[in-house]
């Protein structure tokens, strides 16, 4: 009886889900990522720019009566805690997060509408070695999972309204362009483009494997304006495949959707046979004062139906009037102890009752045998 997209989150499920992320958690505070706990309620204008800004609930604080928003996204949350909360500390800043997130509505891909969000976010450092870092940090946490068969497909969202604005596109060639390149139709952008079809159709040529993509991008003849851009993701694919050779990259330099409000490198991950995205995330301005930042966020949901399963629990029945001392030996050992609560006539029966694949006999350890 709950609205759609929401569930309760159910044994083994919950637990589990729990697990997978504090594993996260403990890849990133490896790699130097403290961890910040934002609210889920906050001023709804702080939480409007970023990517879940459209999707907030937005509610009436009855104490302030100002508008407050439930979270749709933790990094401009964990942003404004960068910029202000811990204004004062050393650059550059390494941030790890999880909760859940709240949207308004799903998507065909994702449509759940609460689930939880983990991520890093690396603050006040601009050098092309920190896209590199939070990319690297993205692979090695799943691999860590055992997501293995990972996809990280790099775009440069600047890079083609760099473009248009050198040519002086505006206005409804801009959108015409701009759907024909989300399209990937290589006629339609060069009907439209005039004088940049051959620096658009160049960029979109690029589309692919990470090494054949290298070449084409540093071949294509492009307006000054936009050589910073282009010059930053050849920097970042260039040290990716000579830092981190195991990973399997894919470039889209004209890919935009999603990524509105990125100002560099940005990066989407997927798994073999996940449906939708592990997670997304790339380079935008942080706070108030645009203060350079990268970092990316996991989506939960997808993550969770790409690990493998987990490995069932040592779950054991320990009948009541047995030595408390026991079953702490027990769980010192690794299991999960089940305590009766009162004399039973068949503690095996009991133990298939509650779930156990153990009980613990005459001072030993005697499996279940499963019921026929």
């Amino acid at each position: 009886m709950l609205p759609a997209g929401l569930r309760d989150g159910l044994p083994p499920d919950a637990a589990h889900r729990a697990a997978v992320i504090e594993r996260l958690i403990a890849q990133f505070t490896a790699h130097g990522y403290e961890r910040v706990e934002p609210p889920l309620v906050e001023f709804e204008d702080s939480l409007l720019s970023g990517e879940g800004g459209p999707e907030i609930f937005r509610l009436m604080d009855p104490l302030s009566q100002r508008m407050m928003g439930v979270r749709a996204d933790m990094t401009i949350q964990v942003a404004r805690i960068a910029t202000t909360r811990l204004g004062g500390r050393p650059r550059p800043l390494r941030l790890s997060y999880a909760g859940d997130v709240l949207r308004v509505k799903g998507s065909q891909l994702r449509p759940e509408r609460q689930f939880a969000q983990v991520g890093v976010e690396l603050i006040g450092a601009s050098e092309t070695a920190a896209d590199v870092e939070v990319v690297r940090l993205a692979g090695d946490a799943l691999d860590a999972l055992g997501i293995h068969d990972l996809s990280i497909d790099l775009n440069a969202p600047p890079l083609v309204p760099a473009v248009f604005e050198a040519f002086g596109i505006a206005s409804r060639q801009a959108r015409q362009l701009r759907a024909a390149l989300d399209r990937k139709d290589a006629d339609a952008v060069a009907a439209a483009a005039g004088p940049a079809g051959a620096a658009l159709g160049g960029l979109m040529a690029a589309t692919g494997p990470a090494r054949a993509a290298l070449m084409l991008l540093t071949t294509t003849d492009l307006p000054a304006s936009a050589e910073p851009e282009r010059a930053r993701l050849i920097g970042v694919i260039s040290q990716l495949l000579e830092t981190a050779p195991a990973l399997r990259l894919t470039v889209d330099p004209v890919e935009n959707r999603g990524f509105e409000y990125h100002s560099g490198v940005a990066f989407t991950l997927f798994g073999r046979g996940a449906r939708g995205e592990l997670g997304r995330g790339g380079r935008y301005l942080a706070g108030a004062g645009g203060e350079p930042a990268t970092g990316f966020s996991l989506f939960m949901d997808t993550v969770l139906r790409a690990v493998p399963e987990a490995e069932p629990v040592r779950r054991i029945f320990v009948p009541h009037g047995t030595p408390l001392d026991r079953a702490r030996e027990l769980r010192d050992g690794g299991w999960i102890t089940v305590v009766g609560l009162a004399p039973v006539a068949s503690p095996e029966a009991e133990a298939r009752r509650q779930g156990c694949s153990h009980v613990w006999r005459a001072g030993a350890v005697v499996e279940v045998e499963a019921k026929s």
